[in-house]
């Protein structure tokens, strides 16, 4: 905590959360200067380097800036052991997403700097955006605007037709794997649209908007559409594999706007080719980004690829900079902060 003098803050921004939006979002009234860094987006979005999961490769520039400063307001900044052994003063890491992956932990704490996150600022958007997938996915509507938009064609009218028409949400039964705060919003969604909602998530207890269901098996057997919702965890790493995908009916959907690893792509793309599955949509892969080999390409009738975006909504930057601003007047005033990991 702050003595009363004046602290220097960093609002290392980037694309997303502006730096300006950090700024904005600290309390006037507070006694720091800031000072604004905008940095680029990673070109390895698993991380610079080993120590950190994902993270700008901008060490240098984020050493550079941090000279004197004792908070760090960051996204994608790599918060390593070189960058706090290089900045003694900094007492404070704050971190604009549901989890500080481009910070090292273990080193934080031995560095004694807490380091914050932003738990939740992307629930409502990626809630919306796995339903418009879902819409999107079982309504062929990628497809049928680029026959009509991109080729001038009006074979997608052939979606009107019974064999080759989608299905609607309403009486529809929709599995959820996984009930936090986006799959229970997911939830509560689709029971406006009519859909049979089931949950399975065995660690969560209490109240579900839905049926809840025992077990993962049962339900994928009662389940015309699934969408994953579970946290990326050793355990959960394969989660929908070939024989949990052969378990759905013949014709389901798979919808996946969480974690790419709860996914077995290759299996998801054989149950694709072979009939098993109508469709799939994805906002997350295996790898990102989606390799050009990728066999989800060959697929594009099926399927419905868009690149990371379900946390990418203005509330969600506006959000995460206003909860991380929060957290910084907590420690400045001398106050117990709210989401701190160490």
């Amino acid at each position: 905590m702050t003595n009363g003098n004046s602290v220097r803050v960093v609002a290392a921004g980037d694309h997303f959360i502006l730096p300006s939006l950090i700024r904005e979002a600290l309390d006037p009234e507070l006694t720091c200067e800031v000072a604004e860094l905008t940095l680029g987006w990673p070109l390895d979005p698993f991380g610079p380097v080993a120590e950190v999961t994902e993270a700008s490769d901008a060490e240098d520039e984020l050493i550079e800036a941090l000279a004197g400063a004792q908070v760090l307001v960051t996204q994608m900044g790599p918060v390593t052991e070189r960058v706090l052994d290089a900045c003694p003063d900094l007492r404070l890491v704050v971190v604009c997403r549901g989890g500080p992956v481009n910070v090292n932990l273990d080193a934080a704490k031995r560095h004694d700097v807490r380091v914050c996150y932003a738990p939740g600022r992307n629930a409502a958007a990626t809630a919306e955006f796995t339903v418009g997938l879902m819409l999107a996915a079982l309504r062929r509507i990628p497809q049928a605007h680029d026959l009509l938009a991109r080729e001038g064609s009006w074979e997608g009218a052939t979606y009107y037709t019974y064999e080759h028409s989608g299905l609607e949400l309403e009486d529809l039964p929709v599995g959820l794997v996984g009930y936090g705060a986006v799959g229970s919003r997911v939830a509560r969604v689709l029971g406006a649209f009519g859909a049979r909602v089931m949950v399975h998530d065995p660690y969560v207890h209490g109240e579900i908007h839905g049926l809840r269901v025992a077990s993962l098996d049962d339900l994928l057997r009662a389940s015309r559409v699934i969408t994953l919702h579970a946290r990326l965890t050793a355990e959960t790493r394969g989660l929908i594999g070939a024989r949990e995908l052969a378990l759905l009916p013949q014709g389901a959907v798979v919808v996946n706007a969480a974690r790419g690893p709860l996914l077995d792509e290759d299996a998801l793309c054989t149950a694709l080719e072979n009939g098993h599955l109508a469709a799939a949509a994805l906002d997350t892969y295996a790898q990102e980004p989606l390799p050009p080999a990728s066999r989800l390409h060959a697929l594009a009738d099926r399927v419905v690829l868009t690149p990371h975006l379900g946390g990418a909504s203005r509330a969600v930057a506006e959000k995460a900079a206003r909860i991380a601003a929060e957290e910084v007047s907590r420690w400045l005033r001398g106050e117990p902060l709210a989401h701190c990991l160490t």
